[in-house]
């Protein structure tokens, strides 16, 4: 059995005498769709920082498909293909949108791959190849002219998630994605973010505060409350737990069972 593409064990966050995120663990493998959630405070972005290699863990181990990385720099985390976006988009705005997917591939290209027939891009999806072939995935092809900084908040959202499958990960954590998009909006990318799991068989993380719209699409929870991991399971499983339904969810989510 392979190992999971991420392996995080007894991760511990402190600022000080904050304890942001307190020993928590988790297991990712290949094609899961896993939802995290929390109320705010709860520690999910400490724990994508730390799991991402922004933040340096306190203590605990992190393991990339058996390697450690406890402790490394953001880029060895990406090279061992775990890439992320932010809860407030971070894209080149001076940049056409093609060129700020062009930048995430130039990066990716200087990863070592040694393949007989199609060298450097051998294992990676033909849709993956180029900015073009990105940019229409995710729907941006239109807008691949235009400055990033004119393009609309939702779209700057969707801009990220290029860039960051321009990486080739297999492992891609969506930090707060939804935020701010009309309902509708939130529909439609919690449809991509399932589409993408799926055709590029990713592993993929996905931090909401859309809470309904998360247990709907993933297949997979984790539930954090005060930095403490208390509940990891099926959606409809989650959702009925009585630790969650007082930390967080509130009576009312017992009744959102997921179709």
């Amino acid at each position: 059995m392979n190992p999971p593409l991420l392996d995080a064990r007894e991760i511990t966050v402190r600022f000080g005498g904050l304890t942001a995120v307190d020993a928590v663990s988790a297991c990712f493998m290949p094609g899961e769709l896993v939802g995290i959630i929390g109320p705010n405070g709860a520690g999910k972005t400490t724990f994508f920082n730390a799991i991402s290699g922004v933040t340096r863990p306190t203590s605990g181990q992190l393991l990339a498909s058996g390697r450690d990385l406890s402790g490394q720099a953001p880029h060895r985390y990406a090279a061992h293909g775990i890439a992320r976006t932010f809860q407030t988009p971070r894209v080149f705005g001076d940049m056409p949108v093609r060129d700020n997917i062009a930048f995430g591939l130039q990066f990716a290209g200087r990863r070592p791959r040694q393949y007989l027939f199609w060298g450097d891009e051998a294992s990676v999806p033909w849709v993956l190849r180029t900015p073009e072939s990105i940019l229409a995935l995710i729907g941006l092809l239109p807008q691949a002219d235009l400055p990033a900084a004119a393009i609309t908040p939702s779209q700057q959202r969707l801009l990220e998630i290029g860039m960051a499958l321009a990486t080739r990960p297999r492992l891609l954590l969506l930090d707060e994605v939804a935020a701010g998009l009309t309902e509708s909006e939130v529909e439609a990318m919690a449809q991509l973010i399932r589409r993408l799991r799926d055709e590029l068989d990713l592993c993929v993380v996905w931090i909401e505060h859309a809470v309904t719209t998360l247990l709907r699409h993933v297949e997979r929870v984790i539930v954090l409350h005060q930095g403490r991991k208390i509940a990891d399971g099926a959606p409809a499983e989650v959702v009925c737990n009585a630790e969650v339904i007082e930390a967080y969810l509130g009576d009312e989510m017992a009744e959102e069972s997921p179709a």
